[in-house]
């Protein structure tokens, strides 16, 4: 007789732990953060800062881990350590740029200075970091730019800084974009700018003082913006500041300094051997645009909401309404690129279309059980009421019944989703908003809800011909809105879902996305409303940020489009012909709009957006809008 031993066996562990250890331990270690809370997540393109503090996610690891998916995640896991252990956030977000583009510059410069630092004195850092450089700008699709308004400043800035550090060429998947910036750049700044940033590479204060100073340069930040110098005198006065904050630059720099490259090291000789597979990982996908050093400071940390109204005498106005344009998707690009960009849209979430197609279905099964099937009978026209016609055979002279189905209550609704399509959406944000809106628009029409999908950007960045128009002009002071709007129609209400459902991938062509003006945005589209017959009206806002325009903002108030803003929302909110809600993409959105919500990831959004419209349709007490 056998004897068969049933003791339970000790579970196997993935053969990809053991390196996720390695790499967390090196994580820690690097930031000095022993007791940092480091988990790895799916599809994350780059780390991301968990939402509670003292917590980071790193991206899952592929399955089949090859040599070169192993050196990216381990670039990734460097970038946030020296991130963490060599940047004082709370002095970099006090004196950030009030424009993007300048944001933007400001940002990725502080990431290249923090990762320098460690590039310089560790040789595998700096491999690492390179390949999770390559791997990024890779994935974003920018080896292919031809033309400087496609390839962003700030990533052509930072490269070059990066040159002038370490001597490492820009990865092959960016050189395109350094190329198309070299010279204008060099023409600009002259080569002291960058050689002064090289001696201030360890000194974060030091070193945003000389950035401020090429903002200036590149005409994105005010001259003589005095916040750094005023966080200088308050660190003076108060020297205890800097060394209670746990996130200060003094004490991550010290904790810093003692590293040595033998962490590094003992990690990579901790993990398998991984030089011998070659074995690809899963495709990757369009990433979210954001650097590593833009993902520890959430989107929606903005300073303190001003008040809603704008000075005396300086009510919002636009200096040039006529170069503005309304467009329809076909009239931005031929039928045959719409259909490519389409496909491409398809192909980019597949995984996503399914689970968003499942939630809208549960949205329509929700929807038609609400309808309270009624019918009226005896009727001159409508359906032949088979249950009459007894009364026909009676009597011939009886004429014909007819009956018509009631409708229900939400049908005679319309809802519109406008979609921020600001540069800061490129990436995932942008192409997750695509596919939930075509979905829920296709999903509502099933329900006989009319639905309507609008866009909204600027014709060019940093201004137009409006701004052109100012500076020949004289530059009159305080002169409004200075870009040219491009408002884009994707669906029109009445237009059916099977017509315009390529006109979607228009928000995936390169260059269309620039920057965001909402407070008109949302004037345009809540007049559009005004004018549907439909008694109930259902407005949608879809945003990752607050209203910025370089331009605008350079040559009026700080807050000039933000106030606007507030100004729209309390009069649509106030007037209460159109119901009006906000899903923020990482942005609180809470503290512009009464009914708002805000989600972390973009892969949130689709059940987001049906969610709210469920809870929209389910409210039987909300009232009817239009007059009806």
């Amino acid at each position: 007789m056998t004897l068969t031993n049933h003791t339970p066996s000790t579970p196997r562990e993935g053969p990809a732990e053991p390196f996720k250890r390695a790499v967390v331990g090196c994580l820690r270690a690097m930031a000095a953060r022993p007791e940092l809370d480091v988990s790895f997540v799916v599809d994350k393109p780059g780390y991301i800062q968990a939402s509670e503090p003292g917590a980071l996610r790193l991206p899952e690891p592929p399955r089949r881990l090859s040599a070169r998916d192993a050196t990216v995640l381990r670039g990734q896991a460097d970038s946030a350590a020296l991130r963490l252990a060599c940047h004082d956030a709370r002095l970099h977000q006090k004196i950030m740029p009030h424009g993007e583009t300048g944001r933007a510059v400001f940002d990725a410069l502080e990431q290249t200075r923090v990762e320098c630092i460690g590039a310089r004195r560790m040789v595998g850092v700096a491999q690492n970091l390179h390949a999770a450089l390559d791997d990024r700008y890779q994935r974003a699709g920018l080896a292919s730019v031809r033309s400087r308004d496609d390839a962003p400043l700030a990533d052509a800035l930072a490269l070059l800084a990066r040159e002038h550090f370490t001597g490492q060429p820009p990865p092959e998947s960016a050189r395109a974009v350094v190329d198309l910036w070299r010279d204008v750049i060099r023409a600009r700044l002259g080569g002291d700018r960058l050689a002064k940033l090289t001696g201030a590479l360890e000194d974060q204060r030091g070193f945003a003082r000389i950035v401020r100073a090429i903002l200036e340069d590149l005409d994105l930040a005010e001259k003589g913006d005095d916040r750094l110098d005023e966080d200088e005198d308050e660190s003076d006065e108060n020297p205890e500041t800097d060394n209670s904050d746990a996130d200060g630059e003094g004490e991550q720099q010290e904790s810093f300094d003692p590293l040595k490259s033998e962490r590094v090291e003992e990690a990579e000789e901790a993990a398998p051997d991984l030089q011998g597979e070659v074995e690809s990982g899963p495709p990757g996908e369009t990433p979210d645009d954001l650097a590593p050093g833009d993902s520890e400071e959430p989107s929606g940390a903005r300073r303190a909401p001003p008040p809603n109204a704008l000075p005396a005498g300086l009510e919002y106005r636009a200096y040039a309404p006529q170069f503005d344009e309304t467009v329809s998707a076909e009239d931005l690009c031929d039928s045959e690129e719409l259909e490519r960009l389409r496909a491409y849209l398809d192909k980019q979430l597949q995984n996503l279309s399914a689970v968003v197609a499942r939630l809208a279905n549960r949205l329509q099964r929700r929807l038609m059980a609400q309808q309270n099937r009624a019918w009226e009978f005896d009727l001159e026209e409508g359906m032949l009421d088979p249950a009459r016609l007894t009364r026909v055979i009676i009597d011939s002279q009886t004429p014909l019944s007819f009956k018509r189905e009631k409708d229900a209550d939400f049908r005679d609704t319309v809802v519109t989703l406008l979609i921020d399509n600001s540069g800061s959406m490129r990436g995932r944000p942008i192409t997750v908003a695509a596919t939930c809106a075509d979905i829920l628009a296709r999903t509502l029409e099933r329900c006989g809800v009319k639905v309507e999908i609008l866009g909204f950007t600027t014709r060019a960045w940093k201004g137009g011909q409006a701004r052109e128009a100012w500076l020949a002009a004289g530059k009159p002071p305080n002169p409004g809105r200075l870009n040219d709007l491009r408002h884009i129609v994707y669906k029109a209400a009445d237009a059916p879902w099977r017509r315009s459902r390529k006109n979607l991938g228009l928000m995936m062509r390169e260059g269309l996305l620039k920057e965001n003006i909402d407070g008109e945005a949302l004037d345009w589209a809540y007049k559009r409303l005004l004018g549907r017959h439909e008694q109930r009206k259902i407005l949608m806002m879809i945003s990752d940020g607050a209203p910025v325009d370089d331009s605008t903002l350079s040559v009026n108030s700080g807050h000039y489009l933000e106030k606007h803003l507030r100004q729209m929302i309390a009069q649509i909110e106030s007037q209460g012909r159109v119901e009006l809600l906000a899903i923020g993409i990482g942005h609180d959105v809470t503290r512009y709009y009464s009914r708002a919500l805000t989600i972390v990831d973009a892969e949130e959004l689709g059940g987001a957006m049906t969610e709210k419209l469920a809870e929209l349709f389910a409210d039987t007490q909300t009232p009817r809008c239009g007059g009806r």
